[in-house]
């Protein structure tokens, strides 16, 4: 019984290490081999790994192998300190004295030190076999790691390959503020190396040699004859520096996020930049992509000697005020000096906290925590003026609660295990410490002080196609910037005011075109919306006045809850962004309180793909009865005389139950399932040629708005979430399908007849050269459309979203929302634009 229970336990062991050597070239690598070996069962090392990035390897002998994890920035004695650890393959127990250059090209190339080693043992009623629930509460006797330590699994993300863990200090004897262990531990306990004395030995000429330990020493001149027969000239990336892509922003929230799913960053008092680097090609972009490389000459000169491989780094610059905080008007000092005015002295930095693209590849799928470990390796060699943000996952109260005592601008927090989606979201919220916003400069009012060019500037922000007045502010002035608004505001002068102001304050009041953004710092906004106690803190030429919007926190929005179990909730069905069926049935949960008055109790067509978007899709209009009890069906009359079960759903466990079922896209019947045989709206869906414009089809919808409006019909937007527009007209019901439909086919021809050119109302592919065909077939019996919020199975995971007349106007294409903005949407319904959409009391004329 003992042999065959040793044979079992050898044989698990192979299997464990089969990984380990399957990734390893063992004619070129001096690492042992993966083999069985009996050991102490308690050994624990850490390894310091100068790879593709540095980091430290944690091992504990498991079972008869060493459990393992890449533990990025080293173990910290700091119980406030989580550092993210990734769960690597089981090495072998010979792994735990290597120490060396394993050859570049070869997996895990670069230098290992062995940093650390002792015995380990669970805390008193704990195992080792706790790390198949995802914990591991331990004790260490190393050299210098020492006392209690704690490894807790994170939630897997979906398509991830690889466990994310965390790594953290328990609080005891042993425990110390910061990171000084691994600062100051610089030498291997093996054979008192530094790494880079390691890396220079090529020749395995080694402290050990001929002192007892003739095997390790051979070991590694073995291994140093290896890496020199093996070493290659590494080639150039031929990528070139990126493009710029809009950053992603963050939503203003009033508490910090609680909880290990966040980490959070020092928010920066400068302007936001993206830097495209590629050797000395090095451009810096504003955030909506004004190239500014000319006003960052000192700065840019820095990242061209770092000699950087083709990437796009996200970051903020900022300049420092006599204290050495980070404050914007000493960057627009700065910045008004121009370039060659520039000095050391100004104290330019950049502050990179985001990774988007490097050697050509795409890097905004990967998780907020992963992009910042790989930019931290890429500028592990940089210097200030360029910086790493600091970052720590959990502890967010606290390190908001002491940047405010000391005066700083507030915290931004990521989920770690977001990708980067170029929008704003709430994957990334901000927390202010004080108010601050952006104001367009809309008039200034005479002073009657000597040399004083105004007294105050008034301020205004748009809402919706508005200005609206916010109040004045007459503090924060210096003379040289009074001086230097005065000039820029005298070039704007105009006779009339651009807002609508109360007649006290506009009295004695120059108008402005409104062009000029200030910042502008602020105690609170009063009853009627204005700035109280407001200081001026300098203009933004990063951002057009258009943009310029009010910015209201929000208490971050509860999480809904899944209605329906939703099993496979990790699978991925849209493989190119990566969201996932539990995403998609989320966004359902959330969307249902909008989608529902379009949606519910309507006879639909589902488009479902049990396994994602790209494979197998198929249109199911029929119940089959195996949607379950929130799924239902309606009998409906079919052309042949018969009788069929049509789907409809009435709530949001409807809805997430039809994910559940595979679901992507939710189409409908022109009529509800209460009156089968009354349409209750018509939709004109314009469908252009591929050779068209978005903007030709914008410009359609809204001529086809008018004519409509001619007839007396009320029409609504609605972007497709594919390339088209749909107008939609909701009627009260009272005519038949027939009606319906003649009416329908008779406009979409009328406006073919009259603008042949433009538009065409059969579906031939051949006529619709250049052309908009108008799909009025959408409103016969038994035909859908895709319905309000309903998720696209195209890539990125669009959504058919309704919009304002106005707000079409400037929209680019026809997929701008993903499900990934569920948030925005919402929050967005409560625009007044919006208010009443897809609703009118009105019925079909009589052509």
């Amino acid at each position: 019984m003992a042999t065959r229970a040793r044979s079992k336990a050898k044989t698990r062991t192979d299997d464990l290490l089969a990984e380990y050597n399957r990734k390893r070239d063992f004619d070129r690598t001096a690492e042992p081999r993966g083999e069985v070996g009996t050991g102490t069962g308690d050994h624990f090392l850490v390894q310091k790994h100068d790879a593709t990035r540095l980091h430290w390897d944690l091992r504990l002998e498991v079972d008869g192998v060493l459990k393992s994890w890449a533990v990025t920035k080293g173990p910290s004695t700091d119980p406030d300190i989580k550092r993210l650890a990734v769960r690597t393959e089981d090495h072998p127990l010979s792994y735990g004295r290597f120490e060396g250059i394993i050859p570049k090209g070869e997996y895990g190339g670069g230098t290992v030190m062995l940093w650390d080693e002792g015995r380990w043992e669970p805390i008193k009623g704990k195992s080792a076999d706790d790390l198949e629930d995802g914990h591991l509460h331990f004790i260490v006797h190393g050299q210098r790691m020492k006392g209690e330590w704690l490894l807790i699994r994170l939630k897997a993300r979906k398509g991830e390959k690889r466990e994310n863990w965390l790594l953290r200090k328990i609080s005891d004897a042993h425990a110390a503020p910061g990171d000084g262990l691994v600062e100051t531990a610089l030498t291997s306990v093996l054979t008192g190396r530094t790494m880079a004395e390691i890396a220079a030995d090529t020749e395995g000429k080694h402290p050990l040699a001929g002192k007892g330990d003739d095997a390790f020493a051979r070991e590694m001149a073995r291994a140093a004859d290896h890496t020199k027969k093996a070493r290659k000239p590494q080639k150039r990336s031929t990528a070139k520096a990126p493009a710029f892509r809009s950053p992603q922003l963050a939503t203003l929230v009033d508490a910090v996020p609680t909880g290990n799913d966040w980490m959070h960053e020092i928010k920066f008092d400068g302007y936001r930049a993206l830097v495209s680097a590629k050797g000395t090609d090095v451009s810096i972009f504003t955030r909506n992509g004004k190239d500014w490389t000319d006003k960052f000459g000192p700065l840019v000169a820095v990242v061209q000697n770092l000699d950087l491989p083709p990437c796009l780094i996200d970051g903020e610059i900022v300049a420092y005020d006599s204290k050495g905080n980070p404050d914007f008007s000493a960057l627009q000092a700065v910045l008004k000096r121009g370039k060659g005015s520039q000095t050391a002295d100004d104290a330019l930095a950049f502050h990179a906290f985001d990774l988007l693209s490097l050697d050509g590849e795409d890097l905004t799928p990967l998780p907020n925590v992963e992009r910042k470990e790989r930019l931290e390796a890429l500028l592990r060699a940089a210097e200030p003026p360029i910086h790493v943000a600091d970052h720590l996952i959990g502890a967010g109260e606290t390190l908001y609660a002491s940047l405010c005592k000391a005066g700083q601008e507030g915290i931004i927090s990521k989920r770690i295990d977001a990708p980067y989606r170029s929008r704003r979201t709430r994957d990334w919220v901000k927390v202010k410490c004080t108010l601050r916003q952006e104001f367009v400069i809309i008039g200034w009012k005479a002073s009657s002080a000597r040399g004083r060019p105004f007294a105050s500037l008034l301020l205004a922000q748009k809402e919706g196609d508005d200005w609206i007045y916010k109040g004045n502010v007459g503090s924060g002035f210096t003379q040289e910037t009074m001086e230097d608004l005065a000039g820029r505001m005298q070039r704007l002068e105009r006779k009339t005011p651009p807002a609508e102001v109360d007649r006290a304050s506009a009295r004695g009041v120059t108008w402005l075109t409104p062009r000029l953004v200030a910042e502008v710092a602020f105690a609170e906004f009063t009853a009627d919306g204005n700035v109280r106690h407001g200081s001026f803190l300098g203009l933004r030429e990063d951002k057009p006045a258009a943009d310029v919007k009010p910015e209201r926190a929000r208490a971050a929005r509860p999480a809904v809850a899944r209605p329906v179990k939703v099993s496979s909730a990790d699978r991925v069905i849209f493989p190119g962004s990566g969201q996932t069926k539990g995403e998609l049935a989320d966004y359902y949960a959330a969307i249902a309180p909008l989608m529902l008055p379009f949606a519910a109790r309507r006879p639909i067509s589902l488009v479902r793909c049990p396994q994602g978007r790209a494979r197998n899709c198929f249109f199911q209009k029929h119940d089959s009865g195996s949607f379950g009890p929130h799924v239902h069906a309606v009998p409906i009359r079919e052309k042949d005389g018969g009788t069929e079960d049509y789907l409809y759903i009435e709530d949001a466990a409807g809805l997430v139950a039809c994910v559940q079922m595979g679901t992507i896209e939710f189409h409908g019947w022109a009529c509800r399932t209460d009156d089968i045989e009354a349409p209750d709206r018509m939709i004109f869906d314009l469908d252009p040629d591929e050779g068209l414009d978005f903007g030709d089809v914008v410009s359609a919808a809204r001529d086809i708005r008018r004519r409509l409006s001619d007839l007396g019909l009320v029409s609504f937007a609605l972007l497709s979430g594919g390339k088209g527009v749909h107008v939609v007209v909701p009627l009260t019901p009272g005519h038949d399908w027939e009606a319906h439909k003649d009416f329908a086919r008779r406009f979409a021809g009328a406006l073919a007849l009259a603008e042949p050119d433009r538009f065409v109302a059969t579906m031939s592919k051949a006529k619709r050269k250049g052309r908009i065909f108008i799909d009025w077939l959408r409103n016969q019996r038994g035909s859908t459309a895709v319905l309000p919020f309903s998720a696209r199975a195209r890539p990125g995971a669009p959504v058919a979203v309704p919009v304002s007349w106005d707000e079409l106007r400037n929209m680019t294409d026809a997929h701008p929302f993903s499900i990934a903005d569920v948030e925005t949407l919402i929050e967005r319904s409560e625009d007044k634009a919006l208010a009443g959409w897809g609703f009118a009391s009105q019925t079909l004329p009589d052509l």
